[in-house]
């Protein structure tokens, strides 16, 4: 999937609504409260709590996770070469996968940031993987050896990089891969009928050399957002020579939006980055995961555009891209006690007496719900795309994706 082109025109569209607002807050550029008013200062409280509470969390812990999964990857290939891997050692590769993944898809709520600007979301999650490309690659042996040599992913595309070529490695039909299979030749009907004979080692060299690529994405945005980042993973995007600043310039991605009616800042005013929050954050990733993520396989439009198809973990991803929404809208993370609810827009709407927040709230949880039922199917999406706890699922967040749209409206007027 490319979703490049779609959050920048939609971030782009968001400024320009928000542009023609003039600032109430002072020209400074001090980052202090004076010359705000209090429905100002409301916001700003609400933005630090969501830069430090919701994207620089959530991008920590990724960034821990995917570089735990590169030196995972990385041992297991060594251990299969000196014929000591085990299957438990598998099993904790596939775990730390697991996790990774659940902190990407619950960050998809922020993609507005560095994640677009960069272009690192389409590299690092796009779907499907095209498995009769990686076959071709894969089978070029001196390619193979030449990519670990360097440590390059230059002759892999988009549909062959990130958390999905990773995947099909890691995972068939639901279930980790086995020590067995990963010691014969793959298996898979794209590999076979060009006679790939690809081994189980060739394969972890690809997820190892596509998990250090992966890593360093993640350890971008993390920069990126957050000025205070490990000071090795800076170091690491310097050796990289990767973009960390917003537009070139000083102001990392969470300074600009703490910025927000300051000369410097892309956000004009406070009521621009609010709406950043809502519809080029919490609505959009809302609309993909209703009408193109579940939409395009349910209605029949595409039936093989199936996220983490072998993992079979799509109705996971998809729960916690609403996470995500939960997150953004609550004030912080709820599994690490970050979580402020009292700086948070659900406050901010009712202290401001928001007719729509009773309606939002409650098809927010009915998504969750709903996306809770779909797990219980056999075989995840992948075989059940035409569920009927599929339908009920996309109309709850369709409904959520509705009430977003609204709240947006209504912010652009405080």
């Amino acid at each position: 999937m490319s979703k490049f082109t779609k959050y920048a025109l939609l971030f782009s569209a968001a400024l320009l609504i928000t542009s023609g607002l003039s600032s109430c807050s002072d020209d400074n550029n001090d980052g202090v409260t004076a010359g705000l008013t209090n429905t100002q200062k409301e916001m700003k409280a609400i933005g630090e709590q969501y830069v430090a509470n919701t994207v620089n969390s959530t991008y920590k812990y990724l960034a821990e996770e995917t570089a735990n999964l590169y030196t995972q990857l990385d041992n297991d290939l060594n251990k299969f070469r000196a014929g000591t891997l085990t299957q438990s050692d598998i099993d904790q590769t596939c775990e730390t996968f697991k996790k990774a993944r659940s902190y990407y898809e619950s960050s998809e709520a922020f993609l507005f940031g560095a994640a677009t600007d960069f272009g690192i979301d389409p590299h690092i999650d796009t779907w499907p993987l095209n498995v009769s490309k990686l076959a071709t690659t894969l089978k070029n042996k001196e390619q193979v050896k030449q990519m670990e040599e360097d440590n390059d992913v230059t002759v892999l595309g988009e549909t062959q990089l990130g958390f999905h070529g990773i995947e099909f490695v890691l995972f068939r039909n639901g279930a980790n891969r086995t020590l067995d299979a990963l010691k014969a030749n793959e298996t898979d009907n794209e590999f076979t009928k060009i006679n790939a004979n690809v081994t189980g080692e060739e394969e972890l060299v690809f997820a190892k050399v596509v998990a250090l690529d992966l890593r360093d994405k993640c350890w971008q945005m993390e920069v990126a957002w957050n000025e205070n980042a490990p000071q090795g993973h800076k170091a690491r995007m310097e050796e990289l020579e990767y973009a960390t600043t917003v537009n070139g310039g000083e102001y990392s991605y969470g300074q600009n939006f703490l910025a927000a009616g300051n000369a410097g800042s892309t956000y004009r005013t406070w009521q621009a980055a609010m709406n950043a929050i809502l519809i080029a954050g919490c609505e959009n990733i809302c609309d993909e995961v209703a009408n193109t993520k579940i939409g395009n396989p349910y209605s029949g439009e595409d039936e093989n555009y199936i996220e983490s198809p072998y993992s079979e973990r799509s109705f996971y991803d998809f729960q916690d891209n609403i996470r995500s929404i939960e997150n953004s809208l609550y004030g912080g993370r709820a599994d690490d006690n970050s979580r402020d609810t009292s700086k948070s827009l659900i406050q901010f709407m009712k202290n401001h007496n928001y007719e729509g927040l009773a309606q939002l709230e409650s098809d927010l949880q009915a998504s969750i719900a709903a996306l809770d039922d779909c797990k219980t199917l056999k075989g995840g999406f992948v075989n059940n795309i035409h569920d009927p706890k599929v339908g009920v699922a996309q109309k709850a967040i369709q409904a959520l994706d509705a009430d977003l749209t609204k709240a947006g409206e209504w912010m652009s007027k405080q």
